[in-house]
């Protein structure tokens, strides 16, 4: 879509960019009242915010943000931190419509707590980024715990040293679009490798050249994902793809943090989204009736378990960090789908469970 233009102000709101809107709201819903209990002040940074609305008035990403903290079940337990959003968008047709229903969305709901603050601008991401950067260095102080939604159109504009500076805070975290159908149609083409070099912040992307298929898919989304850990210091890096209604990959999501607590969350949340696999939506597919559960088939992570544990006596925080940050299993998947049925096959034992079947908190567990 192009990013100029009074007809694209405001857009239809895409089956895709829903469930992107899914799994922000849903880490957000966890991350406001776990980062709040320990920090002061929290930052939310929408660096490509849009006009804050779609078509038929449904609401964007900078309303739904505040809509999980204002709704919050746990609000007035977090009263006592400050809360920080900073929307950005860089079209000023969009900045305007933003800007309205920004400051429409606070007068609807008067009084408007004294800790959140909301602020929009009109900026590049990378102004605004190194304004950031400007002013913590005046101020020598370390960022607030922050989560960045950097979510572009195409590749213009998000270079991967600019993240790096901005991110490279312990507590910073980020979620990012990758635009593998842009970058996957012009990988080898030779006429916007400078933007792709600051993307990748490598020419190793070049390499694609040489292949094809599902293997170009894979290095493409793993260049960008070792990128993200090494450049940006990120410990886990989690992926989302979206694929188009044609059927093709659109575009990846990109989760990247430093902290345990994070992944195994954000993990549960594309779990909820792609209760088949954690890791895919599909246009295709979207608002079509579903006739049964879907249950993921744990029968390989039961495989793996007994593999990589065999003969071992571990506690079952040890099994679910290996399942969190090891498999494409989230933490919901560890106890009853996967330790009970193998219990049942006589694969484990627990020297000190007190009730077979059941595995909570410094459950031992000894297997064959």
């Amino acid at each position: 879509m192009s990013r100029s233009g009074e007809k694209d102000t405001v857009w239809e709101l895409k089956p895709h960019t829903a469930a992107k809107h899914q799994l922000l709201t849903g880490y957000l819903k966890a991350w406001f009242p776990i980062l709040s209990r320990w920090n002061s002040r929290l930052v939310f940074i929408d660096g490509f915010a849009g006009p804050g609305i779609y078509k038929g008035d449904k609401p964007g990403s900078p309303v739904q943000a505040l809509d999980v903290l204002l709704e919050h079940t746990h609000k007035d337990a977090m009263s006592s931190s400050e809360f920080i959003f900073m929307f950005n968008e860089a079209e000023k047709d969009r900045y305007d419509k933003l800007d309205t229903v920004v400051n429409e969305y606070i007068a609807n709901h008067q009084p408007w707590p004294a800790n959140i603050k909301v602020k929009t601008g009109c900026d590049s991401f990378e102004y605004v980024a190194e304004g950031i950067l400007k002013h913590l260095e005046e101020q020598k102080k370390n960022l607030a715990p922050t989560f960045a939604f950097v979510d572009p159109f195409g590749v213009k504009g998000l270079s991967m040293d600019l993240l790096s500076r901005l991110l490279s805070f312990d507590r910073c975290e980020l979620f990012v679009y990758f635009d593998f159908n842009t970058v996957n149609r012009f990988a080898a083409a030779g006429n916007i490798d400078d933007r792709l070099a600051e993307l990748f912040g490598t020419d190793q992307f070049k390499r694609a050249a040489d292949l094809t298929g599902s293997e170009r898919k894979t290095f493409l989304h793993d260049l960008y994902q070792s990128q993200l850990m090494d450049a940006c210091g990120f410990k886990y890096v989690k992926s989302f793809e979206m694929i188009n209604e044609t059927g093709h990959t659109g575009y990846f999501l990109f989760y990247g943090t430093r902290n345990f607590m994070g992944l195994k969350t954000m993990k549960e949340v594309m779990w909820n989204v792609d209760p088949g696999g954690g890791a895919v939506f599909s246009d295709i597919l979207a608002g079509q009736d579903v006739l049964f559960d879907i249950k993921p088939d744990t029968l390989p992570l039961q495989e793996d378990l007994a593999q990589q544990f065999r003969g071992k006596r571990v506690s079952v925080e040890t099994l679910e960090q290996y399942v969190v940050i090891e498999t494409p299993y989230a933490a919901k998947h560890l106890k009853k789908a996967t330790l009970k049925p193998m219990q049942e096959r006589g694969i484990i034992t627990s020297p000190n469970q007190k009730r077979k079947g059941t595995f909570p908190a410094k459950t031992l567990v000894q297997f064959a």
